[in-house]
């Protein structure tokens, strides 16, 4: 049996950044045989992938790509947020938001089988799965299309947490770049108050209803007092009428057009969002590992 050296340890965790006892215990595996320990390191992963299988990914990045009038927003999860640190999880998102505003998949499966440099976007994620030990996936991406005479404007709030992208007619791209930071910061749901479906503003007019009702307020009153609740609902969800957080004495809308711009579309993804999120087990893996 080979004796494993503490500067092998060191060499393989640099070649695959794993955790030191998995790098001692694959060294032992391989009887100090470099290469057969990294086989072993990405079997390894690979077998914790699938156990991991019905684990919450929910950490991550987003990303942003621009091809010509083509943006994609992009977002990749892991199960913890040190994985976002990571340089290989940083490229590899990179990778997978130049192959999709590259090639306009239709879906995420469509995306998933993507071919770059020899192989699918799934084969290199799963790689890095067995790489990294944890379950990492391609959760969603949205394309938008822009003509000659629009611009995009993007931005990465702490290196991609949020991402928002920003479509503006007949302006520049500072501006643009101003109103995708206000999209990121304030969170709207629709461009402007016309886009918001009838069945949002009925739920919500019903709600705000019974609420004035339960006021007490004169029966007479109540529909002008709605109304200006419901206004203001309006001008909080709606990103045409919401206050600009570089100017709260003017609408976004007002600023855009005061650049010669009207506003067109936008995406923002925040890492996570609308995942339920369970308790981190990192700590106690860490322990459990070190115990072996």
């Amino acid at each position: 049996m080979a004796k494993i050296t503490a500067a092998q340890v060191k060499e393989l965790r640099e070649k695959t950044s794993v955790g030191m006892m998995d790098a001692k215990k694959a060294l032992v595996a391989a009887d100090g045989d470099m290469e057969k320990a990294i086989d072993v390191l990405r079997e390894k992963g690979v077998a914790k992938a699938a156990k991991k299988s019905d684990r919450v990914a929910a950490e991550g990045l987003a990303q942003i790509a621009i091809n010509g009038n083509t943006a994609a927003v992009v977002e990749v999860n892991s199960e913890t947020d040190f994985v976002s640190s990571n340089d290989k999880f940083q490229d590899l998102v990179g990778v997978i938001a130049k192959a999709i505003v590259d090639n306009k998949p239709a879906d995420v499966d469509a995306a998933l089988a993507l071919s770059v440099d020899g192989e699918t976007l799934q084969e290199k994620i799963t790689a890095l799965t067995a790489v990294i030990g944890e379950k990492l996936t391609l959760r969603r991406f949205k394309l938008i299309e822009k003509t000659d005479d629009q611009v995009f404007g993007s931005y990465l709030h702490n290196g991609g947490a949020i991402a928002a992208v920003v479509l503006l007619d007949g302006t520049d791209e500072a501006a643009a770049r101003d109103v995708a930071m206000h999209v990121a910061a304030i969170n709207p749901k629709y461009v402007s108050r016309n886009d918001v479906p009838k069945s949002v503003l009925d739920h919500e007019t019903e709600v705000l209803t019974e609420e004035t009702k339960n006021e007490g307020k004169p029966e007479n009153i109540i529909p002008k007092i709605v109304e200006g609740r419901l206004n203001k609902f309006l001008s909080e969800i709606s990103l045409a009428d919401q206050e600009f957080v570089k100017d709260p004495d003017q609408t976004v809308a007002q600023f855009v057009e005061s650049k010669g711009g009207k506003l067109v579309d936008f995406a923002r993804f925040e890492v996570g969002e609308g995942i339920e999120k369970q308790e981190d087990n990192f700590v106690e893996e860490v322990m459990s590992q070190i115990k072996d």
